[in-house]
């Protein structure tokens, strides 16, 4: 763990939802490490207890709030926990998530409901209890929301998780207007990591095995699809969180593997004009060449594999 005499972080408090394994507590533990105390966030006791004693084995401080994000009380117990165990808040993180993966016919409410309570709502709820608590206390907080690939390409199966992360780029951008005055930063990372979801792609697997094995990702994982450990995006998460990051805010930046992004709001690629307005008819003679040359893709396009990267035939195994 890091001197926290020297470290970026020292003095610090951050609370990161969704951080009892996975993405989360690579988060956490980065965090930790660059001198921050850290609340842990989960609904399963054992799995927080065990985040917390990674850390504090590794020298840091840490304690758990298990609950599940999405509500006011959650939200308002997490500050609360950061205040009591550490004596204030600096840093928001909110990564809690989960997935119910169907296509549009087979989602049912429950599956689109729940999704967007733990990341839309649960983002919304935390980060306006956080803000409270740095406006109240003239702090110059960071809050760092997570994003997705989804939430800006679209994805098979996933408008549930579309919708939210979407909608959280959406929130930042005017949470960044309205945090401005009390010198609050708040950004989206979108990470492209190994994690629950990416190991049942066979396209990924030969990365997942890699990693599960402590060995080096394929350079064409690393390098081409900007696809790396959880490891490769904590440490953006602790930049934004640091005095070095005072100037970034209403951001979407990507990161993953050997590949940092930042992401473009979206603009317009063509604008044209016509005297008396846009009519049916006017549209039939003129939009057709106008969307041919500005069509835009959806879904994200992934590369062909390189063949020795090929995943075996089932019957092979």
């Amino acid at each position: 763990m890091t001197d926290t005499t020297t470290a970026p972080l020292a003095g610090k408090v951050a609370v990161v939802t969704g951080s009892g394994q996975g993405l989360g507590l690579a988060y956490a533990q980065e965090l930790a490490r660059q001198g921050a105390a850290v609340v842990i966030n989960d609904v399963n006791q054992d799995t927080a207890e065990a985040a917390v004693a990674s850390i504090a084995e590794a020298g840091g401080r840490a304690v758990a709030v298990v609950a599940p994000v999405g509500s006011t009380e959650t939200a308002t117990a997490l500050v609360n926990g950061a205040v009591e165990a550490f004596g204030g808040l600096d840093i928001l993180v909110t990564n809690a998530g989960v997935l119910r993966d169907k296509s549009v016919l087979k989602m049912t409410d429950e599956d689109f409901d729940l999704v967007v309570q733990v990341h839309l709502r649960g983002t919304f709820t935390c980060v306006r209890e956080a803000y409270r608590y740095f406006k109240d206390n003239g702090i110059p907080g960071r809050i760092i929301t997570i994003g997705s690939p989804t939430g800006q390409y679209g994805n098979f199966g996933q408008t549930n998780y579309a919708a939210a992360k979407a909608g959280i780029v959406g929130m930042v951008r005017t949470w960044a207007l309205e945090m401005r005055k009390a010198g609050v930063t708040v950004n989206t990372v979108v990470p492209v990591a190994a994690t629950a979801m990416t190991e049942t792609v066979p396209y990924f697997a030969s990365a997942v095995e890699a990693d599960r094995a402590g060995e080096p990702m394929p350079a064409f994982f690393r390098h081409d699809l900007g696809f790396g450990t959880a490891g490769d995006v904590a440490g953006l998460i602790a930049y934004l969180a640091s005095e070095e990051a005072a100037g970034i805010t209403g951001q979407a930046i990507g990161v993953g593997g050997d590949r940092l992004q930042v992401f473009s709001h979206p603009t317009p690629v063509a604008t044209e004009y016509r005297d008396g307005g846009w009519s049916f008819q006017a549209l039939r003679e003129a939009f057709p060449a106008i969307i041919e040359e500005t069509l835009q893709p959806v879904g994200e396009k992934l590369p062909p594999l390189p063949e020795e990267l090929q995943p075996a035939p089932a019957d092979a195994r």
